[in-house]
């Protein structure tokens, strides 16, 4: 791979999908330009696979609409600022529906539990600093959350747009690792107040997430 992507972390999938996975965040940082045209043999050469894995991976990032297939490769579509604020959006809709349904549970503990096993790991990996780790934690904190409540619809829109939501977040968060590492206490305090705010139908604050709490304005 070429690296944007943590290479510890790529999807244990085929390799068209690892390919998708770095290709992604190439395109979501900007390193690979909007209306740039990405050949199959060139992206070939360049990750040391065949055709084959280069066609699964630029279908994957048509289907995400980051792509649009040209014949024998693709044109970057890219992703814009408004793109990005639509997708916090859809995120914020969807955790406040959860935590709405949250907050009208009686017992939760099992769910608060495996909230602070996840917190705890997100803190250690500000302790050394791990801006990758963090993100990935964080993901799995607010994945969590929402499949807690076993909602087959929510869990397949949170699917969608969790390979770009893991993008924006890790490149958000090593940029904030390498400018504002204080502000990862700031977070910290806001992932345990979210826990606090499912503790039950008396708690009658409510916390949801500000659609931007993992995004260049937070």
């Amino acid at each position: 791979m070429k690296g944007f992507y943590p290479e510890k972390k790529l999807p244990e999938t085929s390799i068209g999908q690892q390919v998708a996975a770095d290709l992604r965040m190439r395109i979501i940082s900007k390193d690979l330009k909007s209306g740039s045209v990405l050949s199959e043999n060139k992206l070939s050469e360049e990750y040391n696979v065949s055709r084959s894995p280069i066609r699964e991976a630029l279908r994957v990032l048509e289907r995400e609409d980051l792509v649009q297939l040209k014949r024998m490769g693709a044109k970057v579509i890219g992703i814009t600022e408004k793109d990005i604020d639509e997708i916090y959006d859809v995120r914020l809709m969807m955790e406040s529906f959860v935590f709405k349904h949250l907050l009208e549970e009686e017992n939760n503990d099992s769910l608060i539990k495996e909230l602070n096993k996840i917190l705890e790991m997100m803190k250690i990996a500000v302790k050394y600093k791990d801006a990758d780790e963090f993100s990935f934690r964080d993901i799995e904190f607010h994945e969590t959350i929402i499949r807690s409540i076993n909602h087959r619809y929510i869990g397949i829109l949170w699917s969608n747009i969790k390979p770009v939501m893991e993008c924006l977040i890790l490149l958000d968060m090593r940029h904030r690792m390498k400018n504002n590492y204080d502000d990862f206490q700031r977070v910290l305090v806001n992932h345990q107040l979210l826990i606090r705010s499912i503790g039950g139908p008396a708690v009658k604050t409510r916390i949801f997430p500000a659609k931007d709490e993992n995004h260049k304005k937070d």
